[in-house]
């Protein structure tokens, strides 16, 4: 773990906002220096296709606390916050996104939330919002399902404005599309108090939104992969031997059943063939469907103890850094 020698580290994931980078990182700098925080500007150029890369080399060459990381290709946000959370060295770490929508006025209080308060994640809710209900509406069907699920009461899991206890950005990782469940990945992690702050949503001044309504799918799945994945991790036999005994025992009972029908046919001269019933079939499939349960579950126990996941991105470029942890 790196020591944290800074009061915050502001993670800025970027595709393709050019237009926006300057105004940005000024805003961000005259809230630090009003405020007297030390700080650093990490900002993850996510395989841009623009001059975003161009622009942040010219602003961290003309101020010391802007560092990028350039990415070869599009990996997508969760690569670049993890490879930011795996970087940065403040106390604090605030994520927010480059648009322009998440506003720097709101770093005192988040800071003070997570240094003051005790709070481990303090997640921003856009309370009013100036998008289309196609975005709307979907959003709040998103969180409403992620609050049910995993007992966290925040309104706006998908804010990109959040701020973190170091501890937890340096306990988590982040992959394939599992950013909009941070608080849920901290809280399994063991960081219980998760707050909400209201924060100011900004309309867009430059360039277009990078997400389509096929997220909203493709965070339903990850919902459903994470809540798996977070709960039987380290004992996927309790799932799979569990699932697989109901199974076989399922099978095991209409086999006996089966059979005991067949003998007392037999006795009472009305044979017929077991096989001529679907109870027979189901049976087999019960049986099968158990067993092979039961192997996937030794498989996963074998798979869970021969080392954790890691994801490794291809950097082209970095500029401010010394080191990549």
């Amino acid at each position: 773990m790196l020591e944290a020698i800074l009061n915050i580290s502001v993670v800025v994931p970027l595709l393709n906002e050019a237009e926006s980078l300057p105004e940005l990182t000024q805003w961000i700098s005259r809230v630090m220096q009003e405020n007297q925080f030390s700080y650093e500007v990490l900002l993850i150029d996510d395989g841009s296709t623009d001059d975003s890369w161009r622009i942040i080399q010219s602003l961290a060459a003309g101020n010391s606390h802007i560092k990028g990381i350039r990415f070869n290709r599009n990996y997508g946000k969760s690569a670049a916050l993890n490879v930011g959370f795996r970087q940065c060295r403040g106390e604090v770490v605030i994520t927010m996104d480059a648009d322009l929508q998440d506003s720097p006025d709101e770093i005192p209080e988040l800071y003070n939330m997570i240094k003051n308060q005790g709070y481990d994640l303090v997640s921003g809710w856009k309370k009013k919002r100036y998008d289309p209900l196609t975005k709307t509406i979907p959003t709040k069907l998103f969180n409403g399902v992620t609050r049910k699920i995993s007992k966290i009461n925040l309104h706006d899991f998908n804010c990109g404005l959040k701020a973190y206890d170091q501890r937890v950005v340096k306990s988590i990782e982040v992959y394939g599309e599992m950013h909009r469940y941070i608080p849920v990945i901290a809280k399994w992690n063991g960081f219980y108090k998760i707050g909400e702050k209201v924060v100011q949503h900004r309309e867009r001044k430059y360039g277009i939104t990078k997400f389509g309504l096929e997220r909203f799918v493709y965070g339903f799945l990850d919902l459903l992969s994470i809540t798996f994945v977070s709960k039987f991790k380290k004992r996927p036999m309790h799932f799979f031997g569990t699932m697989g005994t109901l199974s076989f025992f399922l099978g095991l009972l209409i086999t006996i059943w089966l059979i005991l029908e067949k003998v007392f046919h037999l006795y009472t001269g009305r044979p017929r063939d077991i096989v001529d019933k679907p109870l027979f079939y189901l049976a087999l499939v019960a049986l099968i469907v158990g067993v092979q349960l039961f192997l996937a579950g030794f498989l996963a126990e074998m798979v869970s103890l021969s080392g954790s996941r890691k994801n490794e991105y291809l950097i082209r470029d970095r500029v401010g850094l010394e080191f990549y942890g």
